[in-house]
């Protein structure tokens, strides 16, 4: 637990990524996915969780965001899933509910090695910015898939949907900062299974 930290390096014919991920960062972010929306919600991922977050994302944008976001959403699972290695020692279980404004979000999740997302919002326009508003649950999923996590999400209230999308990613840092924290009483895995890489 001495280096929490991961690059992931993801290469197809539709994107070309390289992401950095420090869980014992201090909210430092610079990211370039080319959907300025989805830069702006990880910069909040990185900055509520107290995450050191690099992203370079080229992708075929000139068909649509999809590929991008998706693969970059995969890329951070993967470095996610790297950075906490064993798991041991950490509190394992974190949750945040944040308020943007009219919008109100919460996201509690489990570092339990088993990828599950439950996923309750949504949104009344089609994009928010460049970023298709559909993409936000595919994000969430795809996180708790590659990062091998237990993840429920949901939006508890708002009319905006950029609000609504802010709050959530907010929440998802903040609830990932809780679960990775280190729990000094804790020298083990959190797990009466003893492994939660399994």
């Amino acid at each position: 637990m001495t280096n929490r930290q991961a690059t992931i390096t993801r290469r197809t014919k539709e994107t070309n990524i390289k992401l950095t991920l420090n869980l014992d960062g201090s909210g430092q972010a610079a990211i370039t996915t080319g959907v300025g929306f989805f830069d702006h919600m990880l910069h909040h991922v990185a900055v509520h969780g107290l995450f050191d977050l690099t992203v370079e994302a080229t992708g075929d944008l000139h068909i649509d965001a999809h590929h991008t976001i998706e693969d970059v959403a995969i890329a951070f699972g993967q470095a996610l899933d790297q950075a906490l290695g064993d798991r041991a020692g950490i509190a394992r279980m974190g949750s945040a509910i944040v308020p943007m404004d009219d919008a109100l979000a919460q996201v509690i999740v489990d570092l339990s090695g088993r990828p599950y997302a439950v996923v309750d919002a949504s949104f009344d326009m089609p994009f928010v910015g460049e970023m298709p508003t559909t993409l936000v649950r595919h994000v969430l999923e795809s996180i708790a898939a590659n990062a091998r996590i237990n993840l429920h999400a949901r939006v508890l209230d708002g009319w905006d949907d950029h609000h609504k999308a802010e709050a959530l990613f907010k929440a998802l840092g903040r609830a990932i900062d809780a679960a990775t924290m280190r729990d000094p009483r804790r020298s083990g895995v959190p797990s009466t299974k003893g492994t939660l890489t399994d």
